[in-house]
Order: structure tokens, then sequence, then C-alpha cells
């Protein structure tokens, strides 16, 4: 009897999803558990596992295909590994011409299956992208899950990965082209590249195939077994699979465990090789007035046009106050060591600032609303975006619910959005939202500044340089470690009187980080 593989319930939030890769094809015997098809939603990407051990029998929703919650994807039928390979067996001898498109090709130049390579599912924000880099060449042999090619988009530079062993055979997309969402960028054969197909006769193709087959299953390193969500991401972060706790069937780790770990910060190596130095830079043409034209990229662009927008369409006032820091540096200089032992994080100044934001945030929730058009939407959450600077430019990754956030979870976060932003890692999830966010021009040594709002929030704080300066402090003149604070707010929704009393509210947490562990 069949039995129905559907489609994860998904939450109200998510109306439905896409099919982004089926990781068995008909035919195929599966184990109860093993990883069949992977739904990727505009929020997270969930996993589909076999409901029992059988055959593959029916494919129902193809790649590419947008699929309702708990909706139908195929179907799986009785049978065994052995009985189905025998099976195959006596189907390809009777019928060669169905089975001519699956199986690889065993030409000398190592051809086999070939897939379109397509550019990631843009989010509703974004119409285009921009291919930056060929990191491969046609004809070049490439691993499964290698970077192929970077698309740049107005937020963020998406990676394009190696569906299976193989190379690219074509290239439709060079750089500096616009693509669309999902548009072919090149097409891929799995098998060929190198000179190593040739030499190894005509049977080595099949086998080539046979084993990038097994590459979409799960792979074991060590006495861990990786679920192929979880392969890159762990690659992505370099962590240390030993030291992840899987959750699945056997201690099978899913993508799940592995965001956890990377949130915990329980999984790092233990010592990293040094980085690779810089390539050297160019020599600058000779001459007294050189000049260079460029174009502006993507980013720099969008930075552009959402700046002047912000300026163009809010009433922007900015509001000022300072903060004496006497209290918070204490802290930390006493507990610095402590803490870096305890979390395996240094204490920064930022989780201070978030954590005093999101509670004035609470008390104050015109500051931490939003505009849509002529309605106002009130958050029942605090999701704080942080400014990050990149070679590229500058980049405004979101901290979710901080009024959950421990301190340490909020520095943790920041290190790694820093590190993911510099290397263009992060994901168009890192980037959307946010109900406030936070700048800290004072790491480049601003004393003062108007910080510009981030649409459609309204309101933005400005951090700057922490400054000894000489203040009356119970009629005496002290030296104190002042730091200057700005929020610029949109006057169409927050009244002055409620800008200036959220500012007064962050000084008095800031000075006295009591009120924050006693909530007064």
């Amino acid at each position: 009897m069949a039995t129905d593989i559907k489609a994860p319930t998904f939450p109200e939030s998510v109306a439905e999803g896409t099919v982004a890769a089926w990781h068995k094809k008909p035919g195929d015997s599966v184990e109860r558990d093993e990883l069949i098809v992977e739904i990727e939603t505009d929020k997270v990407v969930l996993e589909v596992v076999a409901p029992e051990a059988g055959t593959l029998t029916d494919v129902m929703a193809e790649e590419g295909d947008t699929v309702q919650s708990e909706q139908v994807l195929g179907k799986i039928g009785e049978g065994s590994a052995s009985g189905d390979s025998g099976k195959k067996e006596e189907s390809a001898s009777e019928a060669p011409k169905e089975t001519a498109s699956e199986t690889p090709a065993s030409s000398g130049n190592g051809g086999g299956k070939k897939h379109d390579v397509k550019a990631p599912s843009f989010p509703e924000s974004i119409q285009e992208g921009t291919v930056a880099t060929w990191h491969k060449k046609v004809g070049e042999a490439v691993k499964r899950d290698e970077v192929l090619a970077d698309i740049e988009t107005d937020k963020v530079v998406l990676e394009v990965v190696a569906p299976a062993d193989g190379a690219l055979a074509e290239i439709k997309a060079e750089e500096g082209s616009q693509v669309e969402s999902e548009a072919v960028l090149a097409i891929f054969t799995e098998g060929a590249g190198g000179d190593s197909a040739g030499d190894s006769g005509g049977d080595s193709a099949p086998a080539k195939a046979d084993s990038s087959d097994d590459d979409g299953a799960d792979e074991k390193v060590g006495d861990k077994i990786l679920a192929p969500s979880a392969r890159k991401m762990v690659a992505e972060h370099d962590l240390d699979v030993a030291k992840i706790e899987g959750t699945g069937k056997g201690g099978r780790i899913l993508k799940e465990d592995v965001q956890k770990a990377v949130k915990d910060g329980s999984a790092k190596k233990s010592a990293k090789s040094a980085a690779p130095a810089k390539a050297a830079a160019a020599p600058v043409a000779e001459g007294d007035r050189v000049e260079k034209r460029v174009p502006m990229s993507r980013l720099r662009q969008t930075i552009a046009k959402r700046l002047v927008q912000a300026q163009q369409t809010a009433a922007m006032l900015t509001t000022y106050n300072e903060v004496d820091m006497t209290e918070i540096m204490a802290l930390r200089a006493q507990y610095k060591e402590t803490f870096q032992k305890a979390h395996d994080i240094k204490l920064g100044f930022m989780g201070f600032f978030v954590k005093a934001a999101s509670e004035a945030l609470k008390r104050y929730p015109d500051v931490n609303a939003s505009i849509d058009g002529t309605d106002i939407v009130y958050h029942g959450y605090q999701d704080i975006g942080v400014a990050v600077s990149t070679d590229r430019g500058l980049v405004v990754p979101v901290l979710r619910d901080t009024d959950n956030m421990k301190i340490a979870d909020v520095e943790r976060t920041i290190v790694d959005f820093g590190k993911r932003a510099r290397d263009g890692k992060l994901g168009m999830d890192d980037m959307i939202g946010g109900t406030f966010t936070i700048t800290n021009g004072g790491t480049f040594g601003s004393l003062m500044s108007t910080p510009i709002i981030n649409p459609p929030q309204t309101a933005i704080l400005g951090m700057h340089k922490i400054q000894d300066r000489p203040m009356a402090v119970n009629g005496k003149v002290e030296i104190r470690p002042m730091m200057y604070l700005a929020l610029s707010y949109d006057h169409r929704m927050i009244d002055g009187k409620d800008a200036v009393q959220f500012l007064v509210t962050l000084k008095e947490l800031l000075e006295d980080p009591a009120r924050l562990l006693l909530d007064v």
C-alpha cells in the first residue's frame, strides 16, 4: 500500500513553500526518517523525511513547484534496496531508451546528467541581481556544494553552489549581467571536468554518477552523520562537527542543530589556521592628477536611494543627550575576564545598549512602530538592527526578539554578523525586518552625528566616541567618560516629548545598569 509524502505543516505566517530539491528519484529505496525532499519557504528550509522504509514510486510536485501546507508531494511503496536494484536492472535491459536520459553518458569526456544552474529565489523586495563573479571556468572540475558564482543584490551577496560533482558545460550569464530570480546562469554536467575522466575508461562515468547521487544523502564525518542541509552551514561557519549534538534519528545532525550551535558558539574549532595574507594592492598609475571612474555597486546604489528617500519622505528631527559611561565601564572592567571565560565572547558595550534600548522601546511603543502608507504598525516585539560597515558598504543585520536575549547572546550574534558581513555571507533573512536601528559611529572616532532613519522604521539611535570631559557632580568638577547620544525620529509618528523621554530613559538605564536587572 502506498504511503503519502506530505509537506510539513506551515505556521500561519507562511502561506506556501517551494520544492527546492528532491534527494531521491522514483525507484530509489529509502529508509525511515531518511531525507527525501527540501521545501523552501520565505523564512526557512524545511526537511521532509520518509515516513517509512520503502521505494519512492511517484513524485507529484517537481522541483520549483509551489506547494501548500500538508500538500502531498509524492508516494512511497513497499520494496527493499536489493529488490529495487534488481527491478531497475530488469527495466534497464527491457527499455534502454527510457533509461538513457537518466544514465550519465560514458563518453571520453566524462559527461553525465545535465543540470540548470539557477539564480537563487529573490524575495519580493528584490527585483534582480548582478552576476558579480564566476569562481569556476567552463570545464573546470568542481565538488558538490563548491561555490560556482556570486550574485550581488542590493542587500546581500548570494552564493550559487554546484549541485553535484562535475563541471560547468556552458555559462549563460557573464559577469556583470543582470539576472532575475531563478534565471538560468549556466549548464552543469555531472561527473565532467579534468583529465581523469578521460583516462579512467568508459565504465567510470556511471560510477561517478552513483557517487554524486550518494552525496545527496547523509554524509558521515567521524562518528557523526550530517544531513545535506546541515553540511553547507557547517562549512560556512567552519564548525567542529564533533562538538555538535544531533537531534535526528540515531544522532543525525539536522540544520536546526547547526543553527543552535552557531547561536550558542559551542562548536567553534579550537585552533584556526591563519588567514592568508591579502593580495598586494595594485600599484597606482603614475601621474599627478589621476582620475578613476567606476560604476556604483548595487549595494551602494540602494544605500543612496534609500537615504535620499528617507530624507524626502520623513519629517526627520534629531534630539541629543549625553550618558555618563562610568558605571558600565567599571562593570565591564570588573567582569570582563569572567564573562569571556563563561561565554567565550568578549564583553563589549553593544550588549548594554541593545538591552537598554529594548526596555526603552517597551515603555515608548511609538518609537518601536513603523509607518505603512497611511497606517501605523505597532510591533509587540523588539527586533533591533545593528549597522555594520563593510568594504562594500553599510549593511544592517537584525537581532530578533532582543527583549528575550541575554547580553552574551547579543555580543555573540553581533560578532557573528560582523564576520559574515565582511565575508559577504549574510543571508536575506538576516537583513529583513527590524523595528529600530542602532549605529555606532564612535568606532571610527565620531564625537557627534545626525543618523538617518532606516525606513519604514521611525527612529534610529546614534552612539558615539567615549571621551573624558569635566562634569559637575554633586557640586564638584570631575572628569567622567561621556558619550553623546543622538536619536533621529520621524516627527510624523513620534512627538518630541516621547522622543526626549525615550532618550532620557535610555540614559538612566545605562548610567545605572542595575535598573536593567530590576526592571525599574
